[in-house]
């Protein structure tokens, strides 16, 4: 039973009524930048949505926390990673929430987000990031007034709300989330170009309800789709617990028909109106790391049976993340709609290489640059350029 909260929501807010265009760029195979392109440059910032434009996707991928006064970043960890940013002093001079790094996004008001400087450290995992030192997190709005300078294309949004499923304190709620990116999305009168992605299948719901252009894509792991051993032990496809996960708004995909956990979680995916089903690429249930299909322990999470359920039920399928060529070319032979890699440019490369695949235009770099000169913003303090700690 849906709670007196959800129920006011739906009933308060209305959809609206704009005519559904559904994009231009659905033309195209759906190449679509990680966090803008995190292997080449600081994440989920206006300089990786700058080179995923240049490197011509069709989507841009993106995350969302939601602040303590509400609004908007642009983000993908509930709290700020010590890895990734670093504080250049206090909103005001006594504020007790300081240092910053290590908060939660839901703790934090903008003001105290927009001190960060959040593009000066260089993640060890990808080493060819690009940095650009004393960048600032953007809001949703910024980086929308941002793209559309950048370029006339009608590029597409996949834009993940990041609530936590299992520990629900420690992020704003879906009808919060939901109620924000609307109001942003009408605004904007963007919701053709927008899908909405979560773990958390409750915002789905209530997204569809809401909002029923928004297209939503039903994000999934060996980690989500079944409740956790126990404390600290989310399990894999091989080893889990049993029942309706935390994460899948109290659907059992085990009480689907199918031979297979892949068929299961595609029809699991379309009884909650989905219109994309969004998987992790490998399991993480391959042993010795494996991490390519050329290696001896790798276990598919995405699979034939999967893509050819869904497809049968109308949904695309689109998985993340990956990013060595020999999975790219293992998706695209079982027939994926789209993929969300950290390295868009290496991807376009392949799809150019092979041919047959529909990919838009690359951007502008001229024009991409100096948006970004006018419109990135910087912190007074900035890290050293060189993408590492002392």
């Amino acid at each position: 039973m849906r709670s007196v909260a959800l129920i006011s929501l739906v009933l308060g807010l209305q959809a609206s009524a704009s005519p559904i265009r559904r994009w231009a760029y659905s033309k195209y195979f759906d190449l679509q930048g990680h966090r803008g392109g995190r292997g080449e440059t600081i994440e989920n910032t206006l300089p990786s949505f700058a080179q995923g434009l240049i490197n011509g996707v069709t989507t841009l991928e993106m995350d969302l926390g939601l602040t303590k006064d509400g609004h908007l970043v642009v983000w993908h960890d509930e709290s700020i990673d010590p890895t990734k940013c670093k504080d250049t002093g206090a909103v005001t001079a006594d504020d007790p929430s300081y240092p910053y790094v290590g908060k939660y996004i839901a703790n934090l008001t903008l003001a105290q987000v927009k001190t960060l400087d959040c593009g000066s450290l260089r993640l060890d995992g990808f080493p060819l990031q690009e940095v650009v030192p004393g960048t600032k997190l953007s809001t949703l709005p910024e980086m929308f007034d941002f793209v559309s300078c950048a370029t006339d294309e009608e590029v597409l949004f996949n834009i993940e709300t990041k609530i936590d499923g299992d520990f629900r304190n420690l992020t704003r709620g879906p009808e919060d989330f939901v109620k924000a990116i609307g109001d942003v999305y009408e605004k904007y009168n963007i919701m053709d170009r927008v899908t909405h992605q979560s773990f958390d299948w409750r915002a789905l719901i209530l997204s569809k309800e809401l909002y029923p252009q928004l297209r939503t894509a039903a994000l999934c792991d060996d980690t989500t789709l079944y409740k956790p051993l126990s404390v600290g032990e989310n399990g894999n496809l091989t080893t889990h617990g049993v029942g309706a996960s935390n994460w899948l708004a109290g659907v059992d995909i085990d009480s689907f028909e199918g031979a297979t956990v892949g068929e299961r979680v595609a029809r699991a995916a379309a009884s909650i109106k989905a219109d994309i089903l969004s998987p992790v690429a490998t399991s993480y249930a391959s042993t010795g790391g494996a991490a390519d299909p050329a290696e001896k322990g790798w276990i598919a999470f995405t699979n034939e049976t999967m893509i050819d359920t869904a497809h049968s039920l109308g949904l695309q399928v689109k998985p993340w993340t990956p990013n060595r060529k020999n999975l790219f070319e293992y998706l695209l032979a079982i027939g994926v709609d789209g993929f969300i890699t950290d390295y868009p440019h290496e991807a376009r490369r392949l799809l150019e290489h092979k041919g047959g695949y529909a990919l838009p235009p690359r951007g502008d770099v001229e024009r991409i640059s100096g948006c970004l000169a006018k419109l990135n913003q910087y912190t007074d303090a900035k890290g050293g350029g060189k993408g590492y700690e002392n």
